[in-house]
């Protein structure tokens, strides 16, 4: 087979990296002005679930490397890191032009501290993080991130969040791009979708896994439903799985200290 086995996992990535560069080509209306903010956000959806593909293509033909994790790494820090930032930042600028000129500093603060800590994570990863922790990620991977600043513009923009000025949640969606930006880089630990000894959790899995994925391609149709379901899951994700890492955080690290001996 030779070298002729990367080019799969390579092509997922480099299928991942061109959706994240369309997502802000679409974003800021370099391609179409026709509802930028929902295309730019559905490219971004489109690569979250696109993103395991690229590994598990890797595993099927033997085909890992130290290029492919770089590369892979590259292209997460262009859908995830740069993608949804821009996203925020012109759904601001095209949907509330005069809120986004007079607040043009906490716009390019917004900006660069959740870009860098993207940036961050994923050196971090790649240098510390990647053979420590198998069963839990350290800090809220890029992936998760992505999604739920993609989910959220839309479903802000639907509500007209953007649109209402001298309301305070208009503050909101660059507030929540500032959260997630520490959550990238913060010490706490989430629990890795992995299979389970119990099989009805494995299914629980795996029913909830398939429903994410059809309303992840559905996203563009911009339903209420769809969106609602994929906050509620993304947001009980977070909350029981930060709170759990919490609770077994010593029990997790010691874990890893033992592996790292062996």
């Amino acid at each position: 087979m030779g070298k002729t086995r990367f080019i799969l996992p390579n092509a997922f990535t480099s299928l991942n990296f061109l959706l994240g560069a369309f997502s802000i080509c679409w974003t800021t209306g370099a391609f179409t002005a026709k509802d930028p903010i929902l295309m730019g956000a559905y490219f971004i959806i489109l690569s979250v679930l696109l993103d395991k593909l690229d590994g598990f293509a890797a595993r099927l033909v033997n085909a890992s490397s130290e290029f492919g994790a770089q590369f892979d790494s590259l292209a997460d820090l262009i859908a995830f890191g740069l993608a949804p930032a821009f996203s925020i930042l012109f759904a601001y600028k095209t949907l509330s032009p005069s809120f986004f000129e007079a607040n043009v500093p906490l716009m390019a603060v917004g900006f660069s501290v959740y870009v860098l800590c993207a940036a961050m994570r994923l050196a971090k990863y790649n240098a510390c993080d990647a053979d420590c922790y198998h069963h839990h990620f350290s800090g809220v991977p890029t992936t998760f991130v992505g999604a739920a600043n993609a989910i959220l513009v839309v479903f802000f923009k639907n509500k007209d969040v953007f649109a209402d000025t001298s309301s305070i949640l208009i503050y909101l969606p660059v507030v929540v791009l500032l959260i997630t930006g520490f959550l990238m880089v913060s010490p706490l630990f989430l629990p890795k979708l992995q299979p389970r000894k119990s099989k009805a959790l494995n299914l629980f899995q795996a029913v909830l896994i398939v429903l994410t994925y059809i309303a992840g391609f559905m996203f563009i149709s911009e339903k209420m439903i769809i969106l609602e379901y994929l906050l509620v899951l993304g947001l009980g994700y977070l909350i029981i799985g930060l709170g759990l890492g919490l609770v077994q955080r010593s029990k997790i690290i010691e874990e890893a200290k033992a592996e790292s001996e062996k």
